[in-house]
Parts: C-alpha cells; sequence; structure tokens
C-alpha cells in the first residue's frame, strides 16, 4: 500500500495548495468531473509553486531554487516519482495524460524571465503569455482530451485564448503590486506613472477578444470539463467588468476582487448555463 498511499497523499497536497492559494481556482476544479479534477489540481500546484519562487520568495537565491526545481521537474516525470509531493503528483498527471515538454520548456522560460525582465515589448509580452498561462490552459486541455489528438488539436486555439483572457486579467487585477513590489510592467508601451482610462480601455478591447474566441471552445469541451471550465470563464468575465467599471487611478491603488458571495451566485449562474448548454 506504500506507493498507492505516496499517489494519493501528493495529490491532496496539490489539492491543499490549489484551496489555499487560489478559492477562485479550486472552485472551477471542483465542479470538474472526478475523473479530470486531481490532474487539474497537480498541475495547478505544480506551476503555483514555480510562480511563488519568482514573485515571494524574496531574500533567498530564487534563480537557483527555479533552476532546481526546474531540473526536479524533468526528473520526476523520467523517474516516475519524487521525494517532492508536489512534483509527484504532477509527474503523476504529466506520463498518464502526455503534457511534455514542449508544454513545460515554455512554462520555465516565462518563469525565469520574471527573475530579471521587468519590462516588454509586443514580442516578449506575447511570448511571455504563451509561456506562463497558455500553456497552462494547454495541459489541462491534455487532460480533458485523455489522448485524443484530433480533439485536442481541434481545442487547442481556444484554450490559448483563455489561457490568454485569465493572465491579462490577472495583469489588471494586479497592477499595483507588480508595480510597487516587483518592479514588473508587463503591458508592452504602457507607462503606469501615466495610466490613464484609455491605456485601461485598450487592454480591456484586447482581453475582451480572447474571451470572446475562448467561449466557442467552451462548447466544444467534453462534458465532465464544461462547467469547471465555464465557471472560472465567467468569473474571469465578470471581473474584468469590474475592473472596466473602475478608474485607472482606482486601479493602481486597490486590488479589485470578486467578494465571495458573488462568487457563490456566478457559481449557480454557470450551473444553470451550463445546463443550458447540454440540453
Amino acid at each position: 500500500m506504500s506507493i498507492p498511499l505516496y499517489n494519493l497523499t501528493s495529490k491532496e497536497l496539490s489539492k491543499k495548495v490549489s484551496l489555499n492559494y487560489s478559492t477562485s481556482f479550486s472552485l472551477g476544479i471542483q465542479l470538474l468531473a472526478k475523473e479530470y479534477r486531481w490532474a487539474v489540481f497537480a498541475t495547478y500546484g505544480f506551476v503555483r509553486f514555480a510562480d511563488e519562487i519568482v514573485d515571494t520568495f524574496h531574500g533567498y537565491d530564487k534563480e537557483r531554487l527555479l533552476r532546481e526545481f526546474k531540473q526536479q521537474t524533468y526528473q520526476a516525470i523520467e523517474m516516475g516519482i519524487s521525494t517532492n509531493p508536489i512534483l509527484h503528483s504532477f509527474q503523476l498527471a504529466a506520463n498518464q495524460f502526455g503534457i511534455t515538454d514542449d508544454l513545460i520548456e515554455p512554462f520555465f522560460q516565462s518563469m525565469e524571465e520574471d527573475l530579471d525582465t521587468n519590462t516588454h515589448d509586443q514580442k516578449s509580452y506575447s511570448d511571455y503569455i504563451y509561456g506562463s498561462a497558455e500553456v497552462v490552459g494547454l495541459m489541462c486541455l491534455k487532460i480533458f482530451c485523455k489522448g485524443n489528438q484530433t480533439q485536442y488539436n481541434d481545442l487547442l486555439p481556444f484554450a490559448r485564448s483563455l489561457g490568454a483572457a485569465f493572465q491579462k486579467v490577472n495583469f489588471l487585477r494586479d497592477i499595483k503590486s507588480d508595480v510597487e513590489e516587483r518592479g514588473r510592467v508587463y503591458f508592452p508601451g504602457v507607462d503606469f506613472r501615466h495610466f490613464t482610462d484609455q491605456d485601461k480601455m485598450g487592454i480591456i478591447e484586447d482581453v475582451k477578444k480572447d474571451f470572446t474566441h475562448a467561449y466557442q471552445g467552451i462548447l466544444k469541451l467534453p462534458i465532465g470539463a464544461r462547467l469547471g471550465v465555464y465557471t472560472a470563464y465567467i468569473y474571469y468575465l465578470k471581473l474584468l467588468q469590474k475592473i472596466e467599471r473602475t478608474t485607472a487611478t482606482e486601479i493602481l491603488n486597490s486590488r479589485i476582487r470578486i467578494p465571495n458571495s458573488q462568487k457563490i451566485v456566478l457559481l449557480a449562474q454557470s450551473f444553470v448555463r451550463e445546463k443550458m448548454m447540454s440540453a
């Protein structure tokens, strides 16, 4: 029973990481069919820990820690086991669902950029979003498609759009902490010393296009994945709408949130809408 127990314990720890770090994502994940749920928790735990290294491990050698985490990730996948429970649960998902280097490597490249890149031009911005968010959506899509490459290829562009939309909303939501605490400016050509409502609306119009495109893919997802993904989609769309109603000055001085009570309402609305889409 030792290895099955270790597998179970590792999966539970990945779930705990997700619950502790993101109530919003965890809500969506828990609405997935059971066959997908553990693997998406494992994927979120993996990307969350890498992100924490570059974002919050101040006073430590972040470059070394990230390099070792990356090495341990590939080693875990190759060996089929890791003494790091988060990496162990991720390798279980990666090996079962075919999450390979072509998605993992761009993710680490974006994390490495956060160590020494503070501003972006259009190309580096697009590359960063691909590696930090779009490939995470593609990792989840690998799980949902369960080896069906034709289905994966069909849904790939929509998953990329959804990952990009989520990340751009995160950038807008976290402008204050990114600029003040980390000295980062992700949006190219935007001067946050003189951030205007016009700047904000230009970004929002771009994100709306991503959301519109992503929705077409949500309709094509396997039934067991649709409600969880749609709930996350609705949450981030509502967050974008709230940011749209907030002035540029307020965005620079506060972190925009959706209250927990409203999240419950969104969940109920998502459930009704998903049932209608499935009918």
